[in-house]
């Protein structure tokens, strides 16, 4: 549950779930982020959730940092939004060019590729945040025997779609951008559409995410 509200500069709070992360954590992080969204408080211009974190933002010249707090702390909290969860599924190529490090990752993690794509493929992953660049879902839990830092030289640019892990969780890169995880393979499904104003995120926090492993060919015909 919610431990803390603290100041964050002059037109924020920061909401405190403690220092874990994990799905129950972060649950609650969605939960509050959905009950604040759905009241429409009066001064409240944006809500970013992230793994254990909720920031607040707010107007000073409609409201100010005790209103706020004291509205967070008197909330009736509504039970989980499970009806506004799904289950994405995600094709991915892991051949070629598209599987950018799977040298370093079969030398740090000690495992052939051919086996960590069967342990990454084999789980369901949870969307506990969207951010860094606009849609881009970071996705746990990886097996453990996944886990591996970022590179050391980050990348200028990382293909759009691109799928990377770092220490626990796994990413879907939106748009080429900057990036230091360690790519696994690539998507050649749309996860943000800008155009779509009502929902241009199809991998929400609180969704579920299955991949599935398909050719070159496949690919390549996906993206013709």
């Amino acid at each position: 549950m919610l431990k803390n509200i603290l100041n964050l500069g002059d037109a924020a709070v920061y909401c405190d779930f403690g220092e874990k992360v994990n799905q129950e954590i972060n649950t609650n992080v969605i939960n509050y982020f959905n009950n604040i969204k759905d009241k429409n408080i009066d001064g409240i211009t944006n809500i970013t959730p992230s793994y254990n974190k909720l920031v607040i933002s707010f107007d000073l010249e409609i409201t100010n940092y005790s209103k706020v707090k004291k509205i967070i702390e008197n909330l009736e909290i509504k039970e989980k939004y499970e009806n506004s969860k799904k289950t994405v599924a995600i094709p991915i190529c892991c051949e070629g060019t598209l599987k950018l490090d799977h040298e370093r990752l079969e030398k740090l993690l000690k495992i052939k590729f051919d086996k960590i794509l069967d342990i990454f493929f084999s789980k369901e992953y949870f969307c506990y945040m969207t951010g860094f660049i606009a849609g881009m879902p970071f996705l746990g839990d990886l097996n453990e025997k996944l886990h591996i830092n970022r590179l050391d030289t980050p990348r200028v640019k990382v293909p759009k779609g691109s799928i990377g892990l770092t220490e626990q969780f796994c990413n879907i890169y939106t748009y080429e951008s900057p990036g230091g995880w360690n790519i696994i393979g690539n998507t050649p499904l749309e996860i943000f559409n800008k155009k779509n104003q009502k929902e241009p995120a199809l991998i929400n926090p609180g969704d579920k995410v299955r991949f599935k492993q398909i050719t070159k060919k496949e690919y390549d015909k996906s993206i013709s």
